[in-house]
């Protein structure tokens, strides 16, 4: 390759927040990350709002907000209330690596199918992959043979939610092995040199705090984490690299959950179904969904071997039939004004949007105002405070008309789900920490400025300035500023002006690569359904 300052190396490490990691550098325990802020540039980074991984990363690869690269959630909301998850493909912006070519991409949330690195790139797709043997894990086919012979231990992810209290030790093992695999992949993609961009994720992270809130143990995963920070910073030295280091969202611990369906259930927005016909027959008798799912898994049959061995219009049919707090298969959509998609979208059930909408378009702001009071007014009635933060969706995404028409998330200590549970505020179990909004920005490299201290800074920031820093021009769709700040004086990043290009986007909607019911039980395993 050319001169140094030409190529960018960003490590992305899920869930990594400012207000931890920022003490424990200062108290030594983090040399790497120390050094990081004496030779470079550090601060917060502002999330998206939700902040979630799958709102966050496309964020950060396009610099775009959502209502412009177009993904909201893990899964895709039809006109019929179907969900499929979203994919590469559904990304309507331009990420980096087709901006920067040669690239190398890995573990990057929302990247699957494996594609759009060119011939001289590469890909491992990231979270919302089924499995290493899925058609689309990689790009090209080969590096996926090679994954799979050489690090036979590499899987996508690890189902963290089906880890209790009595399973720690066993998660945590699963968990050194799942961070080890990734690190050889690390090493292993790292054998090249003819890139412009490399794009690596971490998602371990994410998956730890999850299920343990214990900063001891954090700690020594970050520890784990500064290491591999060393290498990469030794990596990107010697070839004159610029370093990123990025989170897509902050982390904090929880201790209760807010079914907000069930609040909207309660201000008479959401109806559920009737327990009439075959579904009374079923509630008389006390079965459910959750007295089937746990007689089946007594005999050793879980939800993942169900979605497997069974047609999905079997598993849709059965589902809609039996009973239960499921925020699609148990609510009566016609007389519905209003329901919570996901982690945090809220839609008004309207006609010209939704199938069975109850709603007249010209009564969607009203139900909307109705929708935010009737939020904005839940309180924990253990402490009487208010537990969530809500959002005019039109504000946060004024250009996208199938955005969501509120987006709330949990204020801390509380974290947003969809069901229909009897109490809209419950004790949380089997989760012990969830995403908050202020994540880590770090920098360094042959134009970035020593000592610097990042202020302002939002994930939509991250490629532009690294296209600037890069002499590329930034897109004309992006959503965030250059961070000329980050750059020394006098450097080229900080003499030139900033130069716009426009992109071609996409507004087409694509039916997914096809293996949905495995992704959407990952997606179960990892907790987000």
């Amino acid at each position: 390759m050319s001169d140094d300052g030409n190529r960018a190396f960003v490590l992305g490490l899920d869930g990594v927040p400012w207000p931890l990691v920022r003490p424990w550098i200062e108290a030594g325990e983090l040399p790497a990350f120390a050094e990081l802020i004496e030779t470079g540039a550090a601060g917060p980074l502002r999330s998206t709002t939700p902040a979630n991984t799958p709102v966050a990363w496309p964020s950060i690869a396009t610099g775009t907000w959502p209502d412009r690269h177009g993904l909201y959630e893990f899964m895709k909301l039809g006109s019929d209330y179907s969900q499929r998850p979203y994919n590469r493909e559904d990304l309507r912006q331009p990420p980096l690596w087709e901006l920067l070519s040669p690239a190398v991409v890995a573990n990057v949330p929302m990247t699957y199918p494996a594609g759009g690195v060119g011939d001289d790139g590469a890909m491992v797709a990231g979270m919302m992959t089924s499995s290493t043997d899925a058609a689309g894990f990689t790009q090209p086919a080969r590096l996926g043979e090679a994954i799979r012979e050489e690090i036979p231990d590499y899987r996508v992810g690890l189902r963290w939610h089906e880890y209790g209290e009595d399973r720690r030790d066993e998660f945590l093992a699963d968990f050194a092995s799942l961070f080890e695999a990734r690190r050889e992949l690390l090493r292993s993609l790292t054998e090249r040199e003819d890139w412009r961009l490399f794009f690596f994720t971490f998602t371990a992270p994410d998956r730890l705090q999850h299920l343990i809130w214990d900063e001891e143990v954090i700690l020594e995963h970050y520890r784990e984490l500064d290491a591999v920070l060393a290498e990469v910073m030794t990596y990107c030295d010697r070839l004159g690299a610029t370093l990123y280091v990025v989170s897509d969202h902050g982390f904090g611990p929880i201790s209760r959950v807010v079914n907000v369906n069930r609040a909207l259930a309660d201000a008479g927005l959401l109806t559920p179904k009737r327990s009439t016909g075959a579904r009374g027959v079923l509630s008389r008798a006390g079965v459910s969904k959750s007295t089937v799912l746990n007689a089946l898994a007594r005999i050793g049959i879980d939800d993942e071997t169900l979605v497997e061995r069974l047609p999905a219009s079997v598993v849709d049919s059965v589902a809609r039939a039996v009973p239960g707090d499921h925020a699609l298969y148990d609510v009566d959509s016609a007389q519905t004004r209003a329901f919570l998609h996901g982690l945090g979208s809220v839609y008004v059930n309207d006609t010209s949007r939704f199938d069975d909408g109850a709603v007249a378009p010209g009564e969607r702001d009203r139900v909307k105002s109705e929708v935010m009071s009737a939020l904005a007014a839940v309180t924990d009635p253990e402490t009487g405070e208010r537990v969530l933060s809500v959002r005019d969706g039109d504000d946060l995404n004024p250009e996208d008309e199938f955005a969501p028409d509120v987006v709330v998330e949990g204020v801390e200590g509380y974290h947003v789900k969809p069901g229909l549970a009897d109490e809209t505020v419950v004790d949380a179990d089997g989760i012990a920490g969830y995403h908050r909004p202020e994540g880590v920005l770090f920098a360094r490299g042959p134009p970035i400025a020593a000592d610097i201290a990042v202020e302002g800074a939002t994930v939509v920031d991250v490629a532009p300035t690294l296209l600037h820093g890069l002499g590329e021009p930034v897109p004309a769709a992006a959503h965030g500023r250059v961070l000329t700040e980050l750059f020394e004086p006098g450097s080229p990043p900080a003499t030139r002006d900033v130069v716009e290009r426009d992109h071609a986007s996409s507004d087409a909607a694509t039916d997914g690569p096809g293996s949905d019911e495995a992704v959407e039980e990952r997606l179960r395993g990892l907790g987000y359904l």
